[in-house]
């Protein structure tokens, strides 16, 4: 049986790391246009350079919750194919072995010229003066507001295939990312847990879970693994 799951912000906010973006348009006190943009890297590399260097000391001081713990355990019974939209890699470091990452990867780096040029970062910190193969300095591997999404294609095919569909800690209004659910089967049982969730879901073919990840994320896992 194939289980597909699609996890947002709100499952790595509850291991301490902020939201994407406040309610200000600000992220961490940062203009989103200054430091999430191609254009802003361009505008000012050293900038963007350091703001990511500080999200990512967070991340590696961030550790899995019971949500994350117990999504890797549903690989137990189950095909399981996590899509998250967190650039974190707590879903790896909990235990699932497959994910994909929407919107990149905060622990790699990539060329600034050639993003299929990545890798993996020693410590927190891409320097400047730090250069790829092809001699152009690394960048983070995280795609950026008017990137392309280059995921997305396989995420709709995970998404196709699905018999359970789990929506865990998303607003649904991040597109591209948001318009996977309408790729699910009809007849899969889909789920969304948020404590927003009646406020976030009107789809009727949803069953709506108004509650935080790491307190009902393990119940349904127990559930499901007893079926």
């Amino acid at each position: 049986m194939k289980l597909v799951v699609f996890t947002g912000a709100g499952i790595s906010a509850e291991s301490g790391l902020k939201t994407f973006r406040g309610e200000d348009g600000l992220w961490e006190g940062y203009n989103i246009q200054d430091v999430a943009t191609p254009e802003a890297w361009h505008r000012n590399p050293e900038l963007v350079q350091h703001f990511y260097n500080i999200r990512r000391k967070a991340v590696l001081e961030a550790n899995p919750n019971p949500a994350h713990l117990a999504l890797a355990k549903l690989e137990e019974k189950f095909e399981v194919t996590i899509i998250t939209q967190n650039i974190d890699d707590l879903h790896e470091r909990a235990g699932s072995t497959n994910v994909i990452h929407l919107h990149g990867l905060i622990t790699k780096a990539q060329s600034s010229i050639d993003p299929q040029l990545t890798y993996d970062i020693v410590g927190h910190e891409i320097k400047m003066g730090e250069v790829c193969a092809k001699n152009s300095q690394l960048r983070p591997h995280v795609v950026w507001f008017g990137e392309a999404v280059p995921m997305m294609h396989e995420a709709v095919a995970q998404c196709k295939l699905a018999d359970i569909f789990l929506i865990i800690g998303t607003s649904l209004q991040v597109y591209p990312a948001a318009g996977l659910i309408d790729y699910i089967p009809h007849q899969a049982h889909k789920f969304l847990i948020d404590p927003a969730a009646d406020e976030l879901n009107r789809n009727v073919n949803i069953t709506n879970v108004a509650e935080k990840a790491s307190s009902r994320v393990p119940k349904i896992v127990k559930q499901l693994l007893a079926i």
